[in-house]
C-alpha cells in the first residue's frame, strides 16, 4: 500500500478517534463532580473545598488537561471539512477560537485543578494556613485573570457548528445538537449537571461522526 494511503488512513483514524474521546472524557469528568443534583453557583472557596480530598475529581480533571490536545484536532478538522464551502470562513474562524479556547482550558485545568492534587498532599493543618494564597488563584488575581479565555472554546464550537447546520455538511441533528452542547459547556462552576447534558449531547452528536470516519478509512 502507498505510503500516503497508510498516512492518511492513521490521520483519519485519529480524527475519528478524537471525536469519539473527546465528549466522553466530558461526560466522564462532569460526571465525577459531587452534588450533580444540587446545583448551585458556587463560591471560589466552596470550589477549593469541593475539590479538596476529591481524588475522582483530579482524576477528572487530568484527563480533560490530556483531552484539549483532542479538542484541538478536532478543531482543525472542521475547519478542513468546511475549507472548500461557503462555510470556510466560519470554519477557520471558527476552529482558530476554539483553538485558542483549548489553550487556555489546559492553563485553567493546570492552574486551578492540578495544582490542588499536589495541595492535597499537605497535612489539613498546613493546607489550612497556605488556603489565602489558594484563593488567590481561584478568585483570579492578576494574570490568572487570562483563564477566563477558555469561553473562546464554546465560542469557537457553536460558530463551527452553525456552519455545519448551514451548509448540510453535517447531518442538521448532529449540528444542532453539538451547537447547543457547545453553547451548554459554558455554564460556570456549581452547575455541572448542565455541562454533563451538554457533553451527553456532544457525544451523541459526535461519536456515530466518529465512528464513520473510523469505518470509511477501514
Amino acid at each position: 500500500m502507498n505510503a500516503n494511503l497508510v498516512l492518511n488512513q492513521i490521520e483519519q483514524i485519529g480524527v475519528g478517534l478524537a471525536l469519539i474521546i473527546f465528549p466522553l472524557v466530558f461526560v466522564f469528568a462532569f460526571a465525577a463532580h459531587p452534588r450533580l443534583l444540587r446545583p448551585r453557583l458556587l463560591e471560589p472557596e466552596e470550589l477549593v473545598r469541593r475539590a479538596h480530598g476529591n481524588k475522582l475529581v483530579h482524576f477528572g480533571h487530568v484527563l480533560v488537561t490530556l483531552n484539549t490536545s483532542l479538542l484541538i484536532v478536532v478543531a482543525l478538522h472542521f475547519m478542513r471539512l468546511l475549507g472548500n464551502d461557503a462555510g470556510a470562513w466560519a470554519g477557520f474562524v471558527g476552529g482558530m477560537i476554539a483553538i485558542l479556547g483549548a489553550v487556555f482550558l489546559a492553563v485553567d485545568k493546570g492552574a486551578l485543578c492540578l495544582t490542588m492534587s499536589a495541595f492535597d498532599t499537605l497535612p489539613e493543618k498546613t493546607f489550612g494556613q497556605i488556603m489565602p494564597g489558594i484563593m488567590t488563584l481561584f478568585t483570579r488575581k492578576g494574570w490568572m485573570k487570562l483563564v477566563w479565555g477558555i469561553v473562546f472554546l464554546p465560542i469557537g464550537f457553536a460558530i463551527q457548528a452553525i456552519a455545519l447546520l448551514k451548509t448540510h455538511t453535517l447531518s442538521p441533528w448532529q449540528s444542532i445538537l453539538f451547537l447547543i452542547g457547545a453553547l451548554l459547556m459554558a455554564t460556570p462552576d456549581g452547575i455541572e449537571i448542565i455541562n454533563l447534558s451538554a457533553s451527553i449531547m456532544m457525544a451523541v452528536s459526535l461519536v456515530p461522526y466518529g465512528l464513520q470516519i473510523i469505518a470509511s478509512a477501514l
